[in-house]
């Protein structure tokens, strides 16, 4: 069964950094995009990142860019998001996915089929 479990989340002040971790079982996470979202209460689910497997295309919404980092670390089967300069409208649960299939990455949500369980990040003072 594969399996997604996010972890790293937390509260934080505003600027501060936090760095969440997407590890993954049963499949090799480099050969797949795995994507991050999230959700704040009462909105839509937003894609934040993703990254490719092996093509190595890397995504980033337009609200994180320059402040999130994504990455993959093979060795560990995770695929990391750095987040930096961190503003209260990035509270939200953060969930990352994997893609139904190993091209590319997309920030639609309709191209994954499994999720993890979502991690709390809140910024707040």
């Amino acid at each position: 069964q594969v399996q997604l479990v996010e972890s790293g989340g937390g509260l934080v002040q505003p600027g501060g950094s936090l760095t969440l971790s997407c590890a993954a079982s049963k499949f090799a996470i480099r050969y797949y995009g795995i994507g991050w979202f999230r959700q704040a209460p009462g909105k839509e689910r937003e894609g934040v990142s993703c990254i490719s497997g092996w093509g190595g295309k890397i995504y980033y919404s337009d609200s994180v860019k320059g402040r999130f980092t994504i990455s993959r670390d093979n060795a560990k089967n995770t695929v990391d998001l750095q987040m930096n300069s961190l503003k209260p409208e990035d509270t939200a649960i953060y969930y990352c996915a994997k893609m139904k299939n190993e091209n590319g990455c997309t920030l639609g949500q309709t191209s994954y089929h499994y999720w993890g369980q979502g991690t709390q990040v809140t910024v707040s003072s």
